[in-house]
Formats: structure tokens, sequence, C-alpha cells
């Protein structure tokens, strides 16, 4: 299986929706690398206050009838990949997608290719360089969701891949 991952979206170009996920991403230790005691009131007494409404707007200028463009192109890679592996694959290949932040979540996904029968994973991070706050938060992620899971399949990351020919 693989799993293709991007960072998120709000589920909606709403105030509510935009908090859930501002607050799911700026709670990211390596999003924001400062002392928990110090961030996590700033996050939630000014910046969770302020921004989501603001953000709101400006997803709201994007949004399309589809929904957020970024899970829409994201599923249609996703869906691209799958037929590509479908046609010239011997061994049959599932590919799924998740939002590191957001829905679908890693956690989702991972449960999406385990239904499916995979016991091969490929996680493929769609930034084609390595960098803590988005590769990293990725296999943190995933590696949180597969401590819960009791036969863990084998697992393969992919940290970066900018200098890759057919990239």
């Amino acid at each position: 299986g693989v799993l293709i991952a991007n960072l998120g979206t709000p589920d909606a170009p709403e105030r509510k929706p935009v908090a859930r996920f501002l607050r799911e991403f700026l709670s990211d230790p390596r999003v924001v690398d400062l002392p928990r005691w110090l961030w996590l009131p700033v996050l939630e007494l000014i910046i969770l206050r302020v921004r989501p409404r603001r953000s709101a707007r400006l997803y709201e200028e994007i949004w399309t009838d589809k929904g957020s463009p970024l899970l829409i192109i994201s599923q249609a890679i996703t869906d691209k990949l799958q037929e590509t592996l479908s046609q010239s694959s011997e061994t049959p290949v599932k590919v799924t997608l998740a939002m590191r932040y957001g829905q679908p979540s890693i956690a989702a996904g991972l449960g999406v290719l385990r239904r499916r029968g995979c016991a091969r994973l490929l996680v493929l991070p769609l930034y084609p360089q390595y960098s803590a706050t988005t590769t990293a938060t990725v296999f943190d992620a995933v590696s949180a969701a597969l401590m819960r899971w009791r036969w863990v399949p084998e697992l393969r990351y992919i940290s970066a891949y900018h200098d890759e020919p057919g990239y």
C-alpha cells in the first residue's frame, strides 16, 4: 500500500473548522518550536481567537463547489498514482490519501490500507524536500497511529525526492 500524505486543510471555510485545523497544526511541536508553556497559552488565548475568522475568509475565496482545492488536487494525484500502478505493477498496490492535519487523517488513511489487506506500506509525503515541519510530522503521525496496532506492517518512508529525475 502507498499512503500519500499532504499537509491538510480545514473541513470547511468557516471559523470553527478553521480553528480546529489551526489548533491541530499549530500545536505540533515540530511546526512551532517554542517551549509548550509559552506557546500554548499564546495559541489558545490570542491566535485561536483572532486568526480563524480571518483565515476562514481567505479560505472562502479559494474554496470550490467540490471543496478544498488542496484536498481535490491531492486526491487527483492519489487517483492518478493508483491508476498508473494498477496498469504497471504485477503485484496489486493500493493507494490512499491522508492529510497530516485535518481529514482524512493519517490514522484513517492507514486504516483504509489495513482493511485492504496491505502488509507492506510506503509513506510518500507530497513534499519533495525533507523538512521537520512537514515530512517529519507525517512520519510522527504514522508512527503514533501504528503504535495502536497489534500487528505492524513492513514500513518504508520516502523523506526526499527533489533530486530524482522523474520528479
